[in-house]
């Protein structure tokens, strides 16, 4: 018993381990920009790291989240290898702007409720902030295995209110991973959409 809570408190204290993670998920965001089905296991194995490491690091509401990565990047690579509807080949869609006000405003009370209580009943450090962008990042996450297209803007939004908890807690690879990842979700917003458009066009290049 005694190794095994070393050898997890070692993932906080070995640097090195975060930079693995780093390096995973660096890879993971730029094969799902280029819809690769192999930016699934980059990212199941980065996010086994961090959940530890978040966990060491009081920000549970963080781990949990990670733990919750882990099962999507299993979700994510059978939706994206088998496809969607009647096993088709999952294509960039796009939802109405009513089904994401519906997402936000769920989102934002469910957020209010977890950091009511991780403020109350846990040591959980900036509860309501991790609250918001753990709820929100996994509602889209759900929207990346699932190729919406606006899943890109959420992550915008998400990765840089995230910079502050990191700098905050000295993740200072991880910071530096966000501000990357905050440049390529634009980037991975202007692609998909790129061919979201192209999707849209056929139909009628077909006429």
């Amino acid at each position: 018993m005694e190794f095994i809570t070393q050898t997890l408190a070692g993932f906080t204290a070995m640097s090195y381990w975060e930079y693995i993670a780093v390096a995973l998920s660096m890879a993971y965001l730029l094969l799902a920009i280029k819809e690769n089905l192999w930016c699934w296991p980059a990212a199941f194995l980065s996010t086994f790291i961090y959940t530890i490491m978040y966990w060491n690091g009081a920000l549970l509401m963080e781990s949990l989240l990670h733990f919750y990565y882990m099962y999507m990047a299993v979700y994510g690579w059978i939706a994206w290898r088998r496809g969607g509807d009647n096993l088709r080949e999952l294509v960039i869609t796009s939802w109405t702007l009513n089904q994401h006000l519906v997402i936000i405003v769920a989102t934002s009370i469910v957020a209010v409720i977890l950091g009511y209580v991780m403020t109350n009943y846990t040591h959980a450090d900036f509860a309501y902030l991790d609250s918001f962008t753990t709820c929100f990042a996994v509602v889209t996450t759900y929207l990346v295995a699932k190729k919406v297209l606006e899943n890109w803007l959420y992550w915008i939004v998400i990765d840089t209110a995230s910079m502050y908890l990191y700098y905050e807690k000295g993740y200072y690879p991880t910071l530096a991973l966000f501000v990357f990842y905050t440049i390529m979700a634009v980037w991975g917003f202007k692609t998909w959409y790129e061919e979201y458009e192209q999707n849209q066009a056929k139909p009628l290049a077909q006429l």
